[in-house]
């Protein structure tokens, strides 16, 4: 039996991967729930085989949670569901410990061997079913092709540091770099440094631009709690 756990903040999304998933004699939806925090928590607890993750989440972001978990001894499988699919999604997500990257919009046939094939230890990406080493040597023609460089396929990634996702999000809520520093204790030079970092890191001309990419793909929403003092 593989054991499965939803998170999705959207009530009708998880009642529908619940419903799909019902058929299935060798699957068992274990728990669900609609933020970050509460994922990591749960998933703690009960160990499920294989997790259905959103990346627009409250509280901490699915790539986030994926990292996470890809650094602790938890031996869930991740597989990213998400409105927003591209390559430089996908690679980010891939990198941050997921096991399969798929649209929303999959098919539940589709969904459920992908579900089937991360148990068993594969990584998917669109039609391709990967081995470890299959994995990772398609990891690095992706770095190359991507970012003109490969580096330790293993290492966990995610393109901003927790530091620089918060800061984000603060700049999302409209703070200056004045306020941001008051709400993190830290020094306005700060950071402009880590503001500096993220346009890089992104390859975007200003914090706008910055904002607007992280809305859209879900790394940081402006009705999350960290604005609030």
């Amino acid at each position: 039996m593989i054991h499965v756990f939803i998170v999705d903040d959207h009530p009708l999304f998880r009642e529908g991967l619940m419903g799909a998933l019902s058929y299935e004699d060798d699957i068992e939806v274990v728990g669900i729930c609609a933020d970050g925090l509460t994922a990591l928590k749960k998933i703690k607890e009960l160990s499920p085989d294989v997790v259905l993750l959103d990346i627009n989440l409250p509280d901490v972001n699915g790539l986030q949670i994926a990292r996470k978990l890809n650094a602790s001894d938890n031996d869930t499988s991740v597989v990213i569901l998400t409105a927003h699919h591209d390559e430089e999604q996908t690679l980010h997500a891939m990198r941050s410990g997921a096991s399969a990257y798929c649209a929303k919009d999959v098919d539940a046939d589709t969904l459920v061997s992908i579900i089937r094939s991360v148990a068993e230890g594969y990584y998917v990406v669109g039609d391709k079913q990967m081995s470890h080493n299959e994995y990772l040597n398609w990891l690095n023609t992706q770095l190359e092709d991507n970012i003109g460089y490969t580096t330790d396929a293993e290492a966990h990634y995610i393109p901003l540091s927790p530091r620089e996702m918060e800061i984000l999000q603060y700049v999302t809520s409209g703070l200056i770099n004045k306020e941001i520093a008051s709400k993190l204790g830290i020094s306005q030079q700060t950071v402009k440094n880590h503001m500096t970092s993220i346009l890089k890191k992104l390859n975007v001309n200003d914090r706008t631009q910055a904002a607007i990419m992280a809305l859209r793909r879900g790394w940081v929403r402006v009705n999350d709690n960290q604005q609030e003092a």
